[in-house]
């Protein structure tokens, strides 16, 4: 009985909002990109955390469609690190059963990003036990405004369009909706991320920073999700 409740229970996509490494490393007296190498390191670890709990999908927001507003240096500085990250540990990851999806926008990405996520993105493990989307260029209006930009130049007519046909024009195609979003960092908004894939989803909001986030805030994450009572409108 319990293992059933186990099941019913366990979260089939969690999405992550990969908040607080440049705290992380202000707070320590380090530059902020020694924060966001620690950031994207723990992305393996939680990957590999929610694999044993029996998760089958993952996000994670690792660069929004605003922060190219951030100074060139650390842009440049963020996009050296995913790439590094790609070709080491993501592909080991890969290799381990973890299919990979881009999530967002591809240009303006350097040619390095894009060729970097072209290749672990590619043919899928034989065995796939996580699919973890990688939010990168991303915004949730500017996927809205793209599914409805495919939508429109497409066969269908005005009147056909319906939800499902939205979600299918998404990038998270082929995805479900997650069915909890955590968002470390002591911060409390969804940050313009998956806007649309959100509306029934579980909220979790954490006062750990990313880097520091690990197995056991991420099983209080889960607990939590395990107390919720999801009605979708219902009674």
């Amino acid at each position: 009985m319990g293992a059933q409740r186990g099941r019913e229970t366990t979260p089939q996509h969690v999405a992550f909002v990969m908040d607080g490494n440049g705290r992380w490393a202000t707070q320590r007296g380090l530059p902020r990109l020694s924060g966001h190498r620690e950031g994207i390191g723990n992305v393996s670890r939680i990957a590999e955390a929610l694999v044993a709990c029996g998760v089958r999908y993952m996000s994670i927001y690792m660069f929004s469609t605003e922060n190219w507003k951030r100074p060139g240096e650390e842009v440049d500085g963020i996009f050296e690190l995913l790439v590094e990250w790609l070709g080491s540990t993501a592909a080991g990851l890969k290799d381990n059963g973890v299919a990979f999806r881009h999530l967002g926008r591809r240009e303006p990405l350097p040619l390095s990003m894009l060729r970097s996520l072209d290749s672990i993105c590619g043919e899928a493990p034989a065995a796939v036990s996580l699919v973890l989307g990688l939010a990168i260029n991303y915004g949730g209006r500017a996927e809205i405004v793209d599914a409805l930009r495919t939508l429109l130049a497409g066969p269908m007519q005005p009147g056909e369009i319906d939800e499902a046909a939205v979600s299918a024009a998404l990038y998270t195609a082929d995805m479900p909706a997650p069915d909890l979003l955590v968002r470390p960092g002591g911060e409390q908004r969804l940050s313009n991320f998956m806007l649309w894939q959100v509306a029934y989803t579980e909220l979790y909001f954490s006062q750990v920073l990313w880097p520091d986030f690990d197995e056991l805030e991420l099983e209080r994450a889960l607990s939590a999700y395990r107390e919720r009572h999801r009605r979708f409108g219902g009674l």
